[in-house]
Parts: C-alpha cells; structure tokens; sequence
C-alpha cells in the first residue's frame, strides 16, 4: 500500500530531532504505522484485503493487501466460488458480513486466526449494479468492529469499488487501497504529549489549511491556523491525561489562508499503555460540512435543526436521528419507528444487529427491520394515543416487547406533527441513566423536530414514489426479442424536481422481419410532459401496428398533439428497420440525429433530414432518409439529456458519446448501454437511450405472392398458384390443409371487400404462413351462433382449425388476415429460385 504522506513524516521527524526533541526517552513517532495505514488501524483494521473475481468467474482472487507484509494472517489467495467462506459469501449475497472471533470459526473454508482471537468482516465491492469483488478487513483485535469503525469501512469499500470500476475503463498501475482512501480525505497523526512531536501526514496538513515546507513537526504547528474559540478543546487533546482521556470526538474550525473557514471532526484515542502517562495519542481528522455539534443543549438542537433541514428522504431522517441522539447522550439504543395506521413501520435500528433487540422483535424481524401492531406494545399505544414523552428510570417493570431496550432508562417520545402523531423515537441505556431537567426538554424538543421533518420525508418518498410508478407505467417494461438483432434501453430521470420526465422510447414489433424503434421528448419535467409522453409513445405504436410507412406515422401523431392543444411540444426520431435486408427509414422530428457505430468500430451522425418537433404546425411534413445496415452494426437513439448540459455543449456531448460508442464492445449490448451513459452525477435533464445491435436474420423465410385477379375462377387459380409453390418448397404433404386456408381467405376477400386482393405464402422453418390482404378495414368476425340454417360463418371456424395460428392485423390501407399451419420440415435445397413476388395474369 502506498504510505500516504510518508515523505512528510520523514522531514517532521527530522525537524523535531533538530529541534531537541530526542533524548526524551519518549517514544518516536517513527515507529508508528505509515499514515494510510494508521487511518485504517484507527478503523479496527491490522490487514485489509481486496479479492476480485476471475476472468471465467470461478473463484476470488487476493489481488491486494495492506499493509503489503500480511503473510502473519495467512489470507488466501484463490477462493473458489463455490465454497463458503466468508468473502465467497458477501461477494454472492450482496451484502456485509461482521464476524466476531466465535464467529469466524465456524467457517471451515477460512484459514484460523493466529491466537483464534481476530474479528473479520467481508464487504462486498459493487458499483453500477457490477459485482466487482470483496474487501476482506482483519481485524486488530477480538472484540469486533464498533459502529463508527463499521461505517467508515462500508465508506472505503465504497470507494475501492469505485476505483475498480474506474480501473475497469482506464487501467491504473497504481495501488486502489491507497487511491481509496486518499478519496476519503482521512488524515491521520500520531502526537508523543511529552515532546509536543507530531507526525501528520500530507492530507491532514491539507486539511488545516498547511503545506509541508511550512509544517515543523510539532503540535502547535499544526494548529496553527485553528480558531481561537476552539484552541482550548485542542489543547486538551495535545495534552491528555489518562486515565480520563482514552477517547475523544470533537469538531473545530481552522481558518484556511485563502479565507475560508473548514469544519473538521477529529477522533483520537490513547494506546494502552505501562504507566499513567500516555506515551502516543493516535487520531485521524475528515472534513465536515454540517454545523458542529457542541456539548451545550443549544448546539445541539441548532446542529439538529439544520442536520434535518437537510434530510429529504425518511431514511436520511433516521440516520440524523441516530447521529444526533446516540452517542451525545451516552444511549446505547436508538429505535425511530413510523405510524401507519395500526403498525409501527421501523426506519432504524441502533445497533442494528437483532441480537441487541427484545425476543419479541425478532420473531417480526421478516425483511430489514421488524414490524408489529401497535396493540401488541402497550406502553407504546399509551404514549401514542396521550402524545406525551415517557421517561422510565432504572428497574421499571416493562412488558415483553420493551424489556432490554433500555435497562437502565428508557426514554418514549411520540412525534409530533400538525396535531397528529407521525411515528415514536426509542432512547435506551443499559447503566442506570438520571434524566435531568435539561435532558427532559432537550428531549422534548428533539421529538417535535424529529416528527416535522420524519413527515416532510413521508411526503417526499410519497412523491418520489409516484413518479417513479408514474415514469414506469408509461416507459416499456421489457423491450421484445428480435429475431435479426438485439435492442436495450435505458432510462435515467433527473437529479431535480420531480424525478419524472417527458423522455420516452419504444420497440414496436411490425411483423415477423420488420420493427420499428422510436425515441422522443416532450418539452419540460413535469407530469403534464409525462401525460403528453404516454399519449404520444401510445399513438405511436398504434399508427406504426396499423402498417402505415413512417413518415405517415410521425406525421398522424404530429397532429394529434397539435389537437390536444397543449403549449408543449415533442421532438421524436422514428426508424423502421427491415430485419431481413437491413434496410432503415428514418424520420427526424426536431429530435438529435442517430448515431451509427459500423462493424469496423467507426462511427457516424446519419444525416436525416429533419422536420419540425411535433406539436408545432399541423401541415408539417416529415421526409424520409433510406440507410442500409451491415451484420454487426450499431444503431444508438439519444436524447438531449446525455449529450447537453449547462457546462457541456452539445457538439461536445456528441463527439463524446460517439467516442464512447467508438471503444464500447458491441458483443454486449447492455454493457454497452451502460458504458455511453458515463457519468451518472452529471445528470440535469432526464436521459433516454435505445440501442440496437444489427445482427441480420440466420434463418431467412421463404416468399412469395400474387396478386388475386377478380375473376370467376379467381379461387381456383390461386389453389393452383398455391400447389405449385407448396411443390417448389418440398411440402405438398401439407398442401390439403394449406389450400383449404387459401380457399376460404381468398374467398372471404372477394365476396366481402372492394378493391385489390393479395395472396402471400412464407415458408419459416416447418410453419406455412398465408396472408390475404384487401382493401377493408374492418376484421373478419366469427359468428356467435351457428346452426343448421346458417348460409355462413363455418369458413373461418374451419380455418381456425386447421392452423397454428389465426389472426388479423391492420395495414396501410386496409387489413391482412393470415394463417400458420404446420408443415413437415424439409432442406431448403431447391428454394433459391422461388420469387420473391408473383404479379401478372393467373398461373
């Protein structure tokens, strides 16, 4: 691992022992852990590890340590997949492991600690819904990991995931432990009070406002630039006396020579030590962006005022509660729970384990947190239903489902909220706890502010979760199979207002060898832009199923949006695509053009003429632009979202996402998606994207058609034409059925309908297909009775059973009824020379 800062250290060393510090008989800061190492030793960690899947997925591999010489802890070096260690396990399940020494030793596929007395936790690595891994940290001791400890090792694995998926694009030869955590910010010291020598490394100087040519080594240094308000708090950490001091938090300000103010949070702690006198304090410094949280009721309630101004959704309340109320009142459980109807809903648990819970709990304990009637916890019901906040002292006899939250005192505060009460907040202590009278209205006065924002959050989530039902309903849920290609989409809403846009996109399968693949955006953020985005994706798919040519379907919906007189607009790009040949028809409506990534892995703006945004001019005119795709090409449809933004023009937008569909491999569509999205923080706008991966069709039908002449004998020559082309094809096995099927179709067609009628045979694989299309409209319908007086309705009865399957479907002009009867499967030796149409006079 890198030593963070280690250059610094050597030079504080050096002016410290120039100073006169040697000689003291003190220990040296020398022989403390470089600084990367001491921030993750402050975390309770001796070794930490990053293991990494294979390329063929079949094991984890130890590819980093830190410190680099951890050959003491015996860590393994391959894990196979299919064991049950405890990396194998958090990297499958997704989710943390804390292991206590009694613990770990159940694990056989776990090499034993030495002295069987190591705590171990397993995080697994993702980033982007990607399994990249699993951080295994070994502990320092047996006690396990604390809270803090827990939370500062789930943010570095954070950070390590996100350094393995950076390295994932852009390879780095660099360590990604030490990257990791030089992204944290952590600073860290190692402070010998008898001398006033100090060890600090690079990135706490940077955090006091210090450069290393001005830092000597020593304590007062360091400080320097600290207020003058917060000198004393610092000073007691500078000089500490054991055994009082062996632990402390705080948070200062320092005074940065640019002008600017830093909050910082310092925790240090003094090693055990021989002698009264503490020999070393060890303590690790971040920066903070919230309001410090003084030791004064005053403080408290302003840094809780605005730690939950800030909090929008329930669960950030709950961690500021957690915050604010934990470790400030010595509890040592914090439950926030809230009420809906007759059940309390728990938000948080602290500590979360179950075992630090009531029996009672744990048998309601199904998903993340336990849920149960509020019936069940009279205590509960009665400070519910009175609104007022109960303190029970040290020995009060409580029923099942309270008993062990607080033994020492339990503090019971309903919230508060526009005369209601929106949920209850659980304070408890395991030594005897007095509650002042300060503490009482301290505590008073949290519950309010807890319950007015725990109700803001409600009404957040509640919104956020409409729109984001919203957003789903209108978007499809899956996009369909292709046989000549595959298509993937993604969308992403914006990272402000109301999480629901007008974006939208849509596969439209037209028939069996051609699809149709639209992407549009309705002007604004909005659930009027969502309406207008699910009418117009609606009307889109229904004139393009209808079988009218393209830029008759965006010219349809460009009118019916100018009817539904609304003040937005829309801008859409529409593309049919025959699967067969790979011909494509674009239309533009005001939308970005299409991007084309050719199998060579260059790439293209196709250049389709463009026509007003949809909404604008009734009389608009929409034209085509004819492309031929090539097996293997990529079509991507974008929308402004991805490409545009406040600090990115849209001509840069464009080259980057044509750069990144440039070095994307296409073999996998989905990651492909993924990788063009890029930077998921840089999001004003809602984005939407349609990828399609031309792969051209293996298995090509066969076809063929004619053009029914109104004769008298016009049934019978279109058996004839139907016999020979059944001969040609090597099925005419099957040609009793299938001539009966033209008999009745081609019938029906003439007797029933006005103007051309078509005949169209496919062979696809052992399925005969017959397709008649007329001039009319309206579908063929089944009589509901048929008796022996019936003059008609038996034909369409006698062709639905004989086929596979039966069907009508509009087209332009009119309608196609068809049939697939099931043929015996012949080599398609002799079907070269089949036309593909027939036209002309009767056969």
């Amino acid at each position: 691992m890198p030593h963070d800062g280690g250059a610094r250290a050597g030079v504080s060393q050096l002016r410290a022992s120039q100073s006169g510090a040697t000689g003291t008989g003190s220990a040296s800061p020398a022989r403390a852990a470089v600084p990367g190492e001491r921030a993750l030793a402050f975390a309770g960690a001796a070794v930490v590890a990053v293991y990494a899947p294979s390329a063929g997925q079949e094991e984890l591999r130890l590819t980093e340590t830190a410190p680099r010489a951890a050959s003491q802890h015996g860590l393994p070096e391959r894990l196979p997949l299919t064991g049950g260690s405890p990396a194998v396990q958090a990297f499958r399940t997704d989710r943390p492991l804390w292991l206590t020494p009694a613990a770990l030793a159940s694990y056989e596929d776990w090499p034993a600690a030495p002295g069987g007395r190591t705590s171990l936790a397993a995080l697994p690595l993702t980033a982007d819904g990607m399994r990249l891994g699993c951080l295994v940290v070994v502990g320092a001791s047996g006690d396990g990991f604390e809270a803090e400890q827990r939370r500062f090792l789930a943010r570095y694995a954070d950070a390590v995931a996100g350094m393995l998926r950076a390295d994932a694009d852009r390879p780095s030869t660099t360590s990604v432990l030490g990257r990791a955590l030089r992204s944290l910010g952590v600073g860290s010291f190692v402070l010998v009070p008898d001398t006033g020598v100090i060890d600090a490394d690079e990135t706490l100087l940077e955090l006091v406002g210090l450069t290393p040519e001005e830092f000597d080594g020593k304590a007062d240094s360091l400080i320097a630039n600290a207020l003058p308000e917060d000198m004393h708090a610092l000073m007691s950490v500078l000089e500490p006396s054991a055994p009082a001091f062996a632990r402390r938090e705080l948070e200062f300000r320092v005074r940065c020579p640019t002008g600017e103010m830093r909050w910082l949070s310092l925790r240090c702690r003094v090693p055990a030590g021989p002698g009264d006198r503490p020999e070393q304090v060890l303590g690790v410094v971040t920066a903070t962006a919230v309001q410090r949280r003084g030791t004064d009721d005053v403080s408290r309630i302003q840094w809780l005022t605005a730690a939950l101004d800030d909090a929008t959704t329930v669960q950030d309340v709950g961690r500021v509660v957690v915050t604010a109320l934990r470790e400030p009142l010595a509890a040592d459980r914090v439950a926030l729970a809230e009420l809906r109807e007759d059940r309390l809903i728990v938000i948080v648990l602290d500590p979360p384990q179950p075992t630090a819970w009531p029996e009672i709990w744990r048998s309601e304990w199904r998903s993340e947190w336990p849920d149960a009637p509020v019936r069940a916890l009279p205590t509960l019901q009665l400070a519910l239903r009175d609104g007022r906040m109960d303190l029970w002292p040290a020995g009060t006899a409580l029923e099942p489902g309270l008993a062990g939250v607080g033994a020492g005192g339990l503090a019971v505060m309903p919230l508060p909220a526009k005369g209601g009460i929106v949920g209850v907040c659980l304070v408890g202590w395991d030594q005897p706890h007095e509650f002042a009278t300060e503490e009482r209205s301290v505590l008073t006065a949290t519950a309010a502010l807890i319950g007015q924002a725990l109700e803001r959050a409600h009404a957040y989530d509640a919104e956020q979760e409409l729109a984001t039902l919203l957003q789903r309903s209108l978007l499809p849920r899956r996009l369909p199979e292709l046989p000549g290609g595959t298509a993937v989409a993604r969308y992403l809403p914006a990272r402000r207002g109301l999480q629901v846009g007008g974006d939208w996109y849509d596969v439209i399968v037209i028939s069996e060898d051609r699809v149709a693949l639209v992407i549009g955006d309705v002007q604004g953020h909005s659930a009027a832009a969502a309406t207008i985005m699910g009418q117009m994706r609606t009307a889109v798919r229904a004139y393009a199923v209808e079988g009218h040519p393209p830029d008759v379907v965006v010219s349809h919906a460009n009118r019916l949006l100018v009817g539904m007189e609304t003040d937005l607009f829309a801008t859409c790009c529409y593309v049919e695509l025959d699967l067969e040949e790979g011909n494509a028809l674009f239309v533009r409506a005001g939308h970005l053009a299409p991007l084309l990534r050719q199998p060579d892995g260059t790439t293209r703006e196709v250049e389709v003429e463009g026509g007003l945004p949809l909404g604008v001019l009734a009389e608009a005119e929409f034209p085509m632009t004819a492309v031929a795709l090539t097996p293997g090409t990529v079509l991507a449809l974008v929308t402004d979202g991805l490409v545009e933004a406040a600090d990115l023009p849209l001509d840069e937008g464009m080259a980057r996402t044509r750069d990144a569909l440039a070095t994307a491999d296409p073999a996998d569509a989905g990651r492909m998606a993924d990788e063009l999205l890029g930077d998921a923080g840089r999001r004003e706008d809602d984005v939407a994207l349609l990828l399609l991966r031309y792969d051209g069709m293996t298995d090509r039908p066969i076809r063929t058609g004619w053009v029914v002449w109104r004769l008298p004998d016009a049934v019978m020559h279109a058996r004839r034409f139907t016999a020979r082309i059944l001969r040609r094809w090597q099925v005419a096995e099957a040609a009793d059925g299938v001539l009966l099927v033209v008999s009745e179709l081609v019938t029906n067609a003439l007797v029933h309908t006005q103007g051309p009628v078509r005949l169209d045979l496919i062979l696809r694989g052992d399925l005969v297909r017959v397709c008649v299309s007329d001039g009319s409209p309206r579908a063929p319908a089944k009589p509901v009775i048929v008796d022996w007086e019936s003059t008609g309705g038996r034909g369409l009865m006698l062709v639905e059973a004989m086929s596979e399957s039966f069907g009508s479907v509009p087209v332009a002009g009119g309608k196609q009824v068809w049939s697939e009867i099931r043929v015996p499967r012949r080599e398609p030796a002799a079907t070269a020379a089949t036309p593909r149409a027939w036209s002309g006079s009767p056969p």
